[in-house]
């Protein structure tokens, strides 16, 4: 299907002609590279939370932890990716992960969901979404949208007004749980309480992160939470009917196995390759070896890839422990040509130190997510220029991660998560243009 570009651009990304300004046309990327933020030095916050650029910049937290919702429950944990839709009529919707795992409390007993622990309750993972006014911000309600999975980490939006939510988990049936896990789950932006869940197969069964739709072509690209995971594509039979099947498959590039350059520096910044791709099959994979047969064909291996975003005419995803600093990478790509670019490689902790979930913002800059793994974290919101210079421009005060950044579809508020305790914040200011 030739997917109508307008319609892409009203289910959440009003902005995002925009991107390609910044994205498309751009010089050579650097290695290592840093500058000045475009927005000016960080102000400390004094209530302790997010240090912004002292000018002009405010955030305002819409949610947290424990909030009342109004199906009775309550704002669960670990809020992960996030999605912002287009409602229409001066309404907008975000739809939240959160990464709850088997043992995790749910906000509340929970009616329905894909999946229950053996002999007990609900799965307490999924997803929530927020209804909002588009010009104050109010949340006018908020509920679950998706119980009875593991682990929500990631996802992405559909042209078509929804939400790929992602399991990074591959719990078998038996293992305290009822049915395997690993799976896409799609939960439209409109749907007014908890959906009837029904996992996307064809999509494959792995260690899922994130999800990006072309526009123009329905395809679905996905990453892979393992340090020796794969990028997939999946062609839909039907690309608005996802559950209809498909064709699976992964990345591939010709004399280059591995992208991580963790022993050789396989990959320079700044220039385009060719990739073909290589079919999969039992994609439902019960042992968990998708990936493991996928190197095996061909397919190259990424180090933990993470959030991936759909641009104009292009994609970003990271590599959290990618790069010879293992501190992380970001990679380009151009679905209608086929080529794959490294696009920033960082060497040291100032630029980027393990970035996770990434936004294209409009622009044309990329926003990534920080989520480090030490004891003790120092976690930004990392600005990329379309020249791939790094700046911090946000600051974590909390000892936690940031996730699901996303964009009001006027491209006016930058809507992020804090991990844990869940809080999430939607950021204005003088975007530059």
């Amino acid at each position: 299907m030739n997917t109508d570009r307008r319609t892409f651009l009203a289910t959440g990304s009003a902005f995002a002609a925009l991107l390609a300004s910044g994205c498309v046309a751009r010089q050579s990327a650097l290695i290592g590279a840093t500058s000045a933020s475009p927005y000016g030095a960080l102000k400390l916050d004094p209530a302790g939370l997010l240090d912004l650029p002292e000018k002009g910049f405010s955030y305002r937290v819409i949610s947290r932890l424990g909030d009342a919702m109004d199906d009775g429950g309550t704002v669960p944990d670990r809020a992960d990716g996030m999605g912002c839709f287009d409602l229409g009529g001066g309404k907008i919707a975000l739809v939240r992960n959160h990464e709850l795992k088997v043992q995790h409390d749910a906000g509340g007993a929970l009616a329905s969901g894909f999946d229950k622990r053996i002999g007990g309750a609900v799965l307490p993972g999924g997803t929530t979404t927020l209804v909002l006014d588009a010009a104050t911000l109010e949340v006018e309600r908020e509920y679950r949208s998706l119980a009875g999975t593991i682990r929500n980490c990631a996802g992405g939006i559909t042209p078509w007004g929804s939400w790929l939510s992602c399991e990074e988990d591959v719990t078998r049936a038996g293992e305290g749980v009822g049915h395997d896990h690993g799976w896409v789950f799609e939960v439209p932006a409109t749907a007014p309480g908890l959906i009837d869940p029904v996992p996307v197969k064809a999509m494959g069964r792995f260690n899922h992160e994130a999800a990006a739709v072309d526009p123009e072509t329905g395809i679905v690209y996905m990453t892979e939470d393992r340090d020796d995971g794969l990028v997939y594509r999946f062609i839909p039979n039907t690309p608005t009917n996802l559950v209809n099947g498909g064709k699976l498959q992964a990345l591939a590039m010709d004399g280059i196995a591995d992208s991580r350059n963790w022993n050789d520096a396989a990959l320079a910044t700044g220039t385009m390759r060719s990739v073909r791709w290589v079919d999969l099959d039992n994609v439902e994979s019960p042992d968990d070896d998708l990936r493991l047969r996928g190197a095996a064909k061909g397919a190259m291996l990424f180090a933990r890839g993470e959030g991936i975003h759909m641009g104009a005419g292009e994609l970003y995803f990271c590599c959290t422990s990618g790069g010879a600093a293992k501190l992380g990478q970001v990679f380009r790509f151009v679905p209608g040509a086929d080529r794959l670019e490294l696009f920033f490689e960082s060497t040291s902790p100032d630029q980027f130190n393990y970035g996770d979930n990434l936004t294209v913002s409009p622009n044309g800059h990329l926003i990534v997510c920080e989520d480090q793994y030490t004891d003790v974290v120092d976690n930004h919101l990392r600005g990329i220029t379309p020249d791939g210079l790094a700046y911090p421009f946000a600051r974590l005060r909390t000892q936690t991660e940031l996730a699901g950044a996303c964009w009001s579809p006027d491209g006016r508020t930058l809507f992020v998560n804090a991990y844990s305790p869940t809080a999430t914040l939607a950021i204005s200011g003088p975007w530059v243009s």
